[in-house]
């Protein structure tokens, strides 16, 4: 054998050595963030069938106001801008977490849990409002697949206000190890996913409605 055929057999098994070296199982951090990514996806099939319900009762107002007597587009895209800010300030706050930098990290997720919370602020009043004007959920089954979706959608934001807390409270308490790193990737993937479904109620519920 040459020396050049016995140096390719060499380079060949170090590149053997190094496959096996590498291979194996997937690390905790990606195994969670896949785990959860197929809750998330679960969770939009629900919203899915939700939107659904709503495209087809759109017009059902039994002779009550519809979305153009009802929506007020402007405290809409208020509320909008805030829950899309928030989002901003997420991805900060998950930055923060992989540098370590505890400080920026607080702040980060204390804006985003103020966001949240002046979301949550105009969506109740708007509730509230509706409800006054004998608009509530049983008026119309329009009105009922509309405080179905959208209160389902606060009900979420509302937990993740309450994860939120948690996570800024163990971070505090014992710093970034590596099961804490992981829930902060779950509540980023979490706090994504209900802005892009927010998107879709603000086209879908708002901008839909208004016009018919």
């Amino acid at each position: 054998m040459t020396d050049a055929t016995m140096a390719y057999a060499d380079g060949d098994l170090h590149h053997l050595r190094g496959t096996v070296a590498h291979s194996g199982p997937a690390s905790k951090r990606i195994v969670t963030g896949y785990g959860f990514w197929i809750f998330i996806l679960s969770d939009m099939v629900m919203f899915s069938a939700f939107f659904a319900t709503y495209a087809v009762l759109l017009g059902q107002t039994a002779g009550g106001p519809g979305g153009r007597e009802l929506f007020d587009l402007r405290n809409v895209a208020i509320e909008t801008g805030f829950l899309l800010a928030s989002s901003f300030t997420c991805g900060l706050a998950t930055i923060a977490a992989d540098v370590r930098n505890k400080l920026w990290f607080q702040v980060a997720m204390a804006v985003t849990c103020v966001l949240g919370l002046a979301f949550l602020t105009i969506e109740g009043r708007e509730f509230a409002s509706l409800v006054a004007r004998g608009a509530g959920p049983t008026r119309s089954a329009f009105l009922s697949a509309f405080f179905t979706l959208v209160g389902c959608h606060g009900m979420h934001v509302s937990a993740g206000e309450l994860w939120l807390l948690t996570m800024m409270a163990q971070v505090f308490a014992k710093g970034f190890r590596a099961d804490i790193q992981r829930r902060i990737l779950c509540f980023a993937l979490f706090w994504h996913a209900l802005d892009i479904i927010w998107v879709a109620v603000f086209s879908v519920v708002y901008l839909l409605g208004s016009a018919v």
